[in-house]
């Protein structure tokens, strides 16, 4: 008969050998926010481009709608991306997770 060995040195060993070949929960959950950051600044961007071409808005123009309509902007970046955005943020992911493989 073999001795047994404490509980919780057997299932913190059984859970590091179960987990060796997958990424872990934080490092899946750290890759999809900088990968939904990405994408929101590419987002971001390209929102800027489109409202440069419309009017002054309600606000009829000057700096302070010139700001607001940055941070509208901005923040309909952030809102596309948690939301699914356009798929950028899931190939970014994928790039992440596999270059953290090769290392």
């Amino acid at each position: 008969m073999t001795p047994a060995l404490a509980p919780d040195l057997t299932s913190s060993a059984i859970t590091a050998l179960a987990d060796a070949g997958k990424p872990d929960a934080r490092r899946l959950a750290k890759s999809k926010a900088a990968a939904q950051d990405f994408e929101a600044v590419f987002l971001n961007n390209m929102f800027q481009q489109m409202f440069a071409g419309v009017g002054k808005g309600p606000f009829s123009g000057g700096p302070g709608a010139q700001i607001w309509q940055s941070f509208l902007t901005d923040e309909y970046a952030k809102s596309f991306a948690k939301t699914g955005g356009i798929g950028i943020a899931d190939q970014v992911q994928r790039m992440l997770l596999a270059q953290q493989e090769v290392k």
